[in-house]
């Protein structure tokens, strides 16, 4: 677990980029989503991309080795809605453990298959956590402000269960990411130094909120500083955003809180913002000329990308980053 210390300590560490631009090209059918195991399952099940870990896992492992080849240092795992009350929607609130250990489990066999080839480079699978389709700060009905569609402690149950099965699969980071309810992401967070201190284990934590309009906002109401701040009482390996913005509107967020922060900084932007079609058209080279921005003023840790982003921008993030030292910072917590 002290290798991905070290590293940060070397250089400027590359996170993979879209999972879901990657599965979309493959244009999986409900038959292909549903595989052999769940051909009669009730619920339509296209569009459940977790799912695809258990049937369709060599596409899975497919897209890890694809970003890995291009650069990546962390992987990863197809567990962005891998929590009992995002898979609701489906009904398969039963199948999360293994949704995530399976996940886990595909992205450490392709990690280590890469660390063997490249020792002086070893790769890490960072378990992704992602928000839920919920938020317990705001109410969804505008005619009842009081009202919550999920409580703190609901999180709580559902991401341990999620941290625990990532952890048995293998995973040697925990991705808390998207944040766009700082709430929703202290429960996760309160879950994982639960599950640290029931299996006495160290385990290093990314989080990552979003800022997702020009307000400088998280949904929730938070500026970038503000989400800093109400997040810094757990020892965290790195901070930063990702997703909602492109690269050169997320550059200020990162500037606002990269001299503030003890921790590491992480940023994977989308690839612009999307087009009218909800598609992404920013280039590997607009990407990565954004990028090189945060570079040149010292902001970064670990970058890579989110929404719309492929392993050709990822290639041109890493080259990029190689020239460029990693920002300094002190560190919180080594294992």
């Amino acid at each position: 677990m002290s290798k991905i210390y070290e590293a940060l300590k070397e250089r400027i560490l590359i996170l993979d980029g879209a999972m879901g631009t990657m599965i979309q090209a493959y244009k999986f059918t409900e038959e292909d989503y549903r595989g052999k195991r769940f051909k009669d399952y009730p619920t339509p099940l296209q569009g459940n991309n977790d799912l695809l870990s258990i049937t369709q896992p060599e596409a899975i492992k497919t897209i890890h080795a694809k970003y890995f080849e291009a650069g990546a240092d962390i992987a990863e795992t197809n567990t962005f809605s891998g929590t009992t009350i995002a898979m609701a929607d489906y009904q398969m609130e039963d199948l999360v453990y293994e949704l995530n250990y399976e996940s886990a489990r595909i992205a450490r066999e392709v990690a280590d298959e890469f660390t063997a080839k490249e020792p002086h480079k070893p790769r890490f699978v960072a378990g992704s956590i992602g928000p839920t389709n919920r938020t317990a700060s705001m109410s969804p009905d505008v005619n009842d402000p009081g009202y919550r569609a999920v409580t703190f402690d609901e999180l709580r149950i559902a991401y341990k269960q999620q941290v625990e099965a990532l952890l048995d699969g293998g995973a040697d980071i925990l991705l808390v990411e998207t944040v766009f309810d700082t709430l929703n992401a202290k429960a996760a967070l309160f879950s994982i130094e639960e599950v640290k201190a029931e299996r006495n284990i160290e385990v290093p934590i990314m989080l990552s909120g979003t800022i997702t309009d020009a307000s400088g906002r998280t949904l929730s109401g938070q500026t970038a500083e503000a989400f800093l701040i109400s997040v810094s009482h757990v020892p965290l390996l790195s901070v930063g955003f990702n997703c909602a913005l492109g690269a050169n509107l997320l550059q200020p967020h990162l500037e606002a809180i990269a001299n503030k922060t003890d921790f590491a900084v992480s940023a994977h932007p989308n690839a612009g913002l999307p087009n009218a079609f909800g598609e992404y058209d920013e280039t590997p080279e607009e990407m990565g000329a954004q990028i090189e921005e945060y570079l040149k003023k010292n902001l970064m840790n670990i970058v890579g990308g989110c929404c719309g982003t492929t392993p050709e921008h990822i290639r041109v993030i890493a080259d990029i980053a190689a020239k460029y030292k990693p920002r300094s910072y002190a560190e919180v917590v080594s294992v």
